[in-house]
């Protein structure tokens, strides 16, 4: 075997391996504290919306890299080519925009007691399925050009605007319409990114002076407190710093490449495999930082959830943990 094909095979198929279990196992822990309680916390809604986008991302972009990797050829027709494109395109844009918003979320959760925060956080805790189901329907209403654009490379030739996926190609037709949609999405991409990082910036941001306020307390409250309001920031720090690194080199060579007319497929490879990292990696983060997944992670059982308050500015904060 051609040696990149091999370190290619190798790579996807470790995503595979690690993204599988690690979405699946979110989505049925918070599944399973769903049926228990009867409710779930407005966090870990989003972390199973998460997961859910990151299993698909898995299922219709890493795992066809794989098989192609290994050898196996002509996999999709054309029809089965919108389909998996479609569902990729989604996935990867509910993905951006859930990040987001879990790091806007926890953002009000411990921002200052003021009227627009108090009115921010009842808002959003009350509705955050609505406004998961108004992302997911603008998402899902943002792609219809992958139906009309993408066909199994099989079975027709492709013009030079076109994007060599696996065992697809989206062809664009012409080069307005290839820079329109790449801009579009791009411009999309940094937006939620900047997002994330003002609202990441923010919390580090509260959470330090209110560590500063919490000299004059005992030590073992100050500890306490201290301890779990860094693991409440730790996780979406690190999310969005991962987002961050590997989704921002993936639009870079997306701009990188709106500048050549024919890419090549190896391009599109390096670009997948960096996008399609966060599917995998991200619920490492989310378990490890989670006490409650790390429990069932480690012990193989399940535990009742529960929740540790503690105060900022003076108010009770309820972290899950």
């Amino acid at each position: 075997m051609d040696p990149y094909l091999l370190l290619k095979a190798i790579g996807f198929i470790l995503l595979m391996i690690i993204g599988i279990p690690g979405n699946i196992f979110i989505i049925l822990q918070f599944t399973y504290i769903k049926i228990l309680e009867k409710k779930l916390l407005p966090t870990n809604i989003i972390l199973t919306v998460l997961a859910m986008a990151n299993f698909l991302i898995v299922l219709s972009r890493i795992i066809p890299q794989a098989l192609n990797a290994i050898g196996i050829e002509d996999l999709l027709n054309d029809t089965e080519c919108k389909f998996v494109i479609y569902t990729y395109r989604i996935s990867r844009a509910m993905s951006i925009c859930i990040t987001s918003l879990l790091s806007f979320y926890q953002c009000i959760l411990i921002s200052p007691t003021a009227g627009v925060w108090i009115y921010l956080k009842r808002k959003v805790t009350q509705n955050m399925w609505i406004i998961i189901i108004i992302v997911s329907v603008i998402n899902l209403s943002m792609y219809p050009y992958s139906f009309l654009s993408t066909h199994a490379r099989k079975n027709r030739t492709s013009s030079q605007y076109a994007l060599h996926l696996v065992y697809c190609d989206t062809d664009f037709l012409t080069y307005m319409a290839y820079i329109v949609n790449g801009t579009v999405y791009s411009l999309r991409d940094f937006i939620f990114v900047g997002l994330m990082m003002l609202s990441s910036i923010y919390m580090v941001y509260i959470l330090l002076r209110h560590e500063k306020n919490m000299k004059g307390i005992r030590n073992s409250d100050r500890g306490q407190r201290r301890s779990a309001e860094y693991k409440a920031s730790r996780a979406v720090i690190l999310l969005v710093a991962l987002y961050v690194v590997l989704f921002g080199l993936d639009n870079s060579m997306w701009i990188y490449t709106l500048t050549r007319s024919n890419v090549s497929p190896d391009m599109n490879d390096i670009r997948i495999f960096l996008a399609s990292s966060y599917a995998t990696l991200s619920p490492i983060v989310i378990i490890i930082t989670n006490p409650k997944l790390q429990h069932c992670w480690k012990y193989s059982h399940w535990t009742r959830p529960f929740q540790k308050d503690i105060g900022i500015n003076g108010r009770l904060i309820s972290i899950s943990r």
